[in-house]
């Protein structure tokens, strides 16, 4: 996803010229780092556009003294901690479920264990039976933790592509790993 930092200016009023600076590289390093420490691609895409707020609510504090870059990814490691603050400070509601814990305390249930063993060898077996850019982009878009862009720019295809072979993938192996049919 890119921001339209033109967009900034009609918010606030004013030139953003400075935040034009940011090349497409520095973005995604932006990007990417708040995605390597905020997991969930929501709050980490939420993240991301108030950085950009800040930065522009913040500009006249930019000095130079360092990169804007830099500087960028300060203002979003002190959100991500903020995030991290109120995430952690809302109390965990959890019910114990007696029927779930009930006859499982030390010994291991072998048949649950067997059952998952099995799953996990028919799907890596189904991921192998996938035409091959299928494949590809399976394992590109696992190395950048699902974003579709990032899988796009890695691959250099079109995100739409990226969509549709995933997409594909998915059903196959639903369908395959569900079935325990291979083609």
């Amino acid at each position: 996803m890119n921001i339209p930092i033109d967009a900034l200016a009609h918010l606030v009023g004013g030139s953003p010229q400075f935040m034009l600076e940011l090349t497409d590289d520095q973005q995604k390093k932006l990007r990417r780092f708040i995605h390597k420490r905020v997991l969930n691609h929501e709050d980490a895409d939420d993240i991301l556009q108030l950085t950009y707020l800040e930065a522009w609510r913040n500009r006249e504090r930019f000095s130079g003294q360092a990169a804007l870059s830099t500087w960028m990814c300060g203002i979003a490691q002190n959100l991500i901690r903020n995030h991290f603050r109120r995430l952690y400070a809302k109390p965990v509601h959890c019910e114990f479920d007696e029927s779930l814990w009930h006859g499982q305390e030390d010994n291991k249930n072998l048949d649950w264990e067997f059952e998952i063993n099995r799953r996990l060898e028919n799907t890596l077996s189904a991921i192998d039976h996938l035409p091959a850019e299928m494949r590809k982009t399976l394992y590109a878009s696992l190395e950048t933790d699902g974003s579709y862009q990032d899988t796009a720019d890695v691959l250099d295809i079109p995100i739409g592509t990226v969509r549709s072979r995933l997409s594909r993938a998915r059903e196959h192996l639903k369908r395959v790993t569900h079935s325990s049919i291979y083609p």
